[in-house]
């Protein structure tokens, strides 16, 4: 399908990387708008911003980089922030501020967000977005909904938020095989169609109906910081499946063509996510550190 649009909902940050001095926009959210449009998809933002050079960095990045963010929240106070350092190129969490402002206060959606949002093809959103309340109103939508558990997740969670959504992540690398399947069952059990678990440099898997997928995962020849690598792969998977829908549906009903579109998502995701382990921060655009080096 042509002209294919993602909407993230939910959180942004800038990383401040003490290691470097320097700070990155990000959150899974603003990631996954960045890498759509990277891969050719239009993307927008919906999330809460607060007041800071934090806030001002992210809003002035998605600007440079043409994704509309015109529908977001303002409240006053602290962006979300989270304190980085790199280890041999991998990026290592030192803590956040829990998101700032956007722990505080609720999205109280409106009739017009809901018409905004029914213009696209797919809502992306996270664990980490304050959404969970939101999600059966969000479903009242029609658009479908993908969920990233991240590698937190309880039996309790999951039955709240599956319902709900159409597409699941689950990061599984600490987990046994065993463990990461009987996981996505469970995900499964509670609804959602498609179930995806990745385990890092070993590749992926996806569950559909009875059937688990495997893709590796592809070398990056040249790692400067694996910052985005999960989002990334995400998000690529994502806009391959709605390009190669003939209906502009997410899930179609030939199960043979259904299973080859699934498998060509995670060949794609895994190839661009070996890319975006060779940008500065999840995608670049770092600027001196400002603000709150603290938690």
């Amino acid at each position: 399908m042509e002209n294919c649009k993602i909407i993230a909902i939910g959180d942004n940050v800038c990383d401040k990387y003490l290691s470097r001095g320097m700070m990155y926009p990000g959150g899974q959210c603003v990631n996954t708008c960045v890498y759509a449009s990277l891969n050719g998809t239009k993307a927008a933002y919906l999330g809460k911003y607060g007041t800071d050079e934090v806030a001002e960095c992210v809003q002035n990045t998605l600007r440079l980089i043409g994704i509309d963010d015109s529908q977001s929240r303002h409240f006053e106070g602290e962006n979300g922030f989270a304190l980085v350092t790199l280890k041999n190129s991998d990026r290592v969490f030192l803590g956040s501020n829990k998101g700032g402002i956007a722990k505080e206060h609720s999205f109280d959606f409106t009739e017009k967000d809901f018409e905004y949002i029914k213009g696209f093809q797919l809502i992306y959103t996270n664990l980490n977005s304050y959404i969970e309340e939101n999600l059966p109103e969000l479903k009242t939508t029609g658009v479908p909904i993908a969920y990233d558990f991240s590698t937190r997740w309880t039996d309790e969670y999951l039955e709240k938020v599956c319902p709900y959504i159409t597409i699941a992540i689950l990061s599984c690398a600490h987990l046994t095989d065993e463990k990461r399947e009987e996981e996505m069952k469970k995900v499964q059990s509670f609804g959602v169609p498609i179930v995806l678990g990745t385990v890092g440099e070993d590749g992926s898997y996806l569950l559909y109906k009875d059937t688990i997928l495997y893709a590796n995962a592809v070398h990056a020849d040249d790692i400067i910081d694996t910052m985005g690598a999960g989002d990334s792969y995400f998000a690529t998977f994502l806009c391959s499946l709605l390009e190669s829908s003939e209906t502009g549906a997410i899930i179609e009903a030939d199960d043979k063509k259904m299973k080859e579109r699934l498998q060509e998502a995670m060949r794609k995701g895994a190839a661009f996510a070996a890319r975006v382990c060779a940008m500065e921060g999840a995608f670049g655009y770092g600027t001196p550190i400002v603000g709150k080096t603290e938690i």
